[in-house]
């Protein structure tokens, strides 16, 4: 017989020498009328060991809590029992799963289980046993009431529990979250975040799972390094569990939000300086990762732009600084969509993108001499300085030089933050040596641009007003910002130009470009759809798109 048993047995026979069966049923009557009030009351405490909190939840089955002790033995452990009833007659279950945590010298044990015994109670007992200390309390089902754990100021390792504010904000401990306390967090609020001393954290699939089944919920993760709020609409997680071939209850969501390692840290630095900026922030890895049955996948977000922040601790201007990313195997910086936001001497970057990787914050103040009286001066500077546009030098923009459609599609591969494509399948003009190929595939890919009907894409082809509108609207499109006018729209807004017949094929997107304010007129009265666009052109209709997207300010 086990010790746990042999006490249970112990107890049980003293309660039958001790106290007749009425008086004790009174007891327990006496004892739940005071619980209506306050839902916990200690009974036979001992010196050793006390509770500092108790919840119960009937629709789950699940007790969850902590109990303390300010003079802790590390050679005794600590047990649980829970009735159904006073007399300690019907057990629903004994469990020695515990968390251990200390906070100023008082030892926690957390807990959090359920049980499969068919019994549901409208209350349980809950006996704790640590060494030869016993303890009970009694507690009424606490049905939709969030845990408010005790000592949620503590920290420990492993972790599964949270105490949980009111507006749905979870203090993680360790680096876990149950499903318990997550539920509850989004009872509360559907705009639920995690706040983690650490710099990861698992999440369990199924219940964020079937949180996104309500509609319009969110998850951000918070720790000192910065925040990351998961596109849960856009997480398969049944496809999930099965990549991993694994059960959805048994499969975890991994968040991590991590500064980077020395070395990379330094090689992040350079780049930097190597792109023609200042670093501003210490870069971080941001990862989104499932795992289950021993396994672990990446997890993609597809098209979705998910956004993530940093904090810089100075005021930005938003026309000199950007959101990067860096690339670990070409060593450099490419642009990220990105806003920023000041109050009281700081800055939060918000950086938007569907992929993860290593994020930083630079500055940048670059200009161009031949742009010193160019009406494009401000448009094409703020670009080059968030490095979506270059220039054909440090000094010399060219702006009134004609730009070529693998150019732009580099200049859109870019605006979008998307990852260049090695393998070309798409026009039989590319070769995979070429300078372009991969960002022609990329932009392919995302539906961006489209050959001619003979399967070529002609890159060298200086590009048309016509195309460049077409290729932005698209773009838009991608980020996710709907821009579709309608057929009598359309004409209202093509009417005040004379060549408007001379547009061959793109009417729909050239209408909605100039609705978007994009795109202008060459004159007041002439689109100049056939016309070659100009670098400046391309960069200020780029300008408009971001800003018009939410991805610069």
């Amino acid at each position: 017989m086990s010790q746990i048993e042999k006490k249970n047995v112990y107890n049980r026979e003293r309660s039958k020498t001790q106290v007749k069966s009425s008086v004790l049923k009174k007891t327990s009557q006496a004892l739940a009328g005071i619980m209506i009030a306050s839902t916990l009351v200690p009974v036979l405490a001992f010196a050793g060991i006390d509770f500092g909190s108790l919840k119960y939840d009937k629709y789950t089955k699940t007790v969850s809590g902590s109990v303390y002790t300010d003079t802790y033995n590390k050679d005794n452990s600590v047990s649980l029992s829970v009735y159904s009833d006073a007399y300690h007659k019907d057990l629903l279950i004994t469990t020695s799963n515990v968390t251990y945590r200390t906070v100023d010298k008082v030892t926690y044990f957390d807990f959090n289980f359920s049980w499969t015994n068919p019994t549901v109670p409208d209350s349980v007992y809950v006996v704790t046993y640590y060494g030869n200390d016993r303890n009970q309390t009694y507690a009424l089902n606490s049905g939709q009431t969030p845990i408010n754990s005790s000592g949620s100021g503590g920290w420990g390792g492993g972790g599964g529990g949270g105490s949980i504010s009111n507006d749905g904000v979870i203090e993680v401990f360790g680096d876990s979250v149950d499903a318990f306390t997550l539920q509850r967090a989004f009872e509360n609020s559907k705009e639920v975040k995690l706040k983690i001393k650490g710099e990861k954290l698992a999440i369990p699939a199924d219940t964020l799972a079937e949180a996104l089944k309500k509609g319009g919920v969110s998850v951000t993760i918070i720790n000192d390094n910065g925040t990351y709020t998961l596109p849960l609409a856009a997480m398969k997680f049944e496809a999930l569990a099965k990549e991993l071939g694994a059960e959805l209850k048994d499969t975890k969501i991994n968040v991590t939000i991590a500064k980077v390692a020395d070395a990379t840290a330094e090689d992040v630095t350079k780049a930097v300086y190597a792109a023609g900026g200042s670093p501003i922030k210490n870069a971080v890895d941001f990862n989104v990762t499932a795992s289950g049955n021993s396994k672990s996948v990446n997890v993609d977000f597809g098209s979705t732009y998910v956004s993530r922040t940093l904090n810089v601790n100075k005021n930005l201007d938003a026309k000199k600084a950007t959101g990067a990313l860096y690339n670990e195997t070409t060593k450099k910086l490419s642009f990220v969509p990105s806003t920023f936001q000041s109050k009281d001497g700081q800055t939060v970057a918000t950086l938007k993108r569907n992929g993860n990787s290593i994020y930083t914050v630079i500055e940048a103040n670059k200009s161009f001499e031949d742009l010193a009286s160019h009406w494009s001066k401000a448009d094409v500077e703020m670009l080059a300085n968030k490095l979506v546009v270059e220039g054909v030098s440090d000094k010399q923009f060219q702006p009134d030089r004609n730009i070529t459609r693998a150019e732009f599609a580099a200049l859109v591969v870019r605006s979008l933050g998307l990852n260049s494509v090695t393998a070309n399948t798409y026009f039989t003009d590319i070769n995979s040596s070429a300078w372009y190929a991969g960002v022609v595939a990329s932009a392919s890919k995302a539906g961006i641009i489209n050959g001619y009907e003979d399967n070529t894409f002609r890159p060298d082809a200086q590009i048309t007003r016509e195309e460049l509108a077409a290729m932005i609207i698209r773009s838009l499109n991608y980020a996710g910002v709907a821009s579709e006018v309608s057929e009598s729209n359309q004409a209202q807004q093509l009417a005040k130009f004379k060549d408007s017949s001379k547009i061959v094929w793109a009417k729909k997107e050239i209408a909605a470009a100039v609705n978007a304010g994009i795109i202008n007129g060459l004159t007041d009265d002439t689109i100049g759809s056939a016309e070659k666009a100009t670098r400046s052109q391309a960069a200020t209709m780029l300008k408009r798109y971001l800003k018009l997207a939410g991805f610069i300010d």
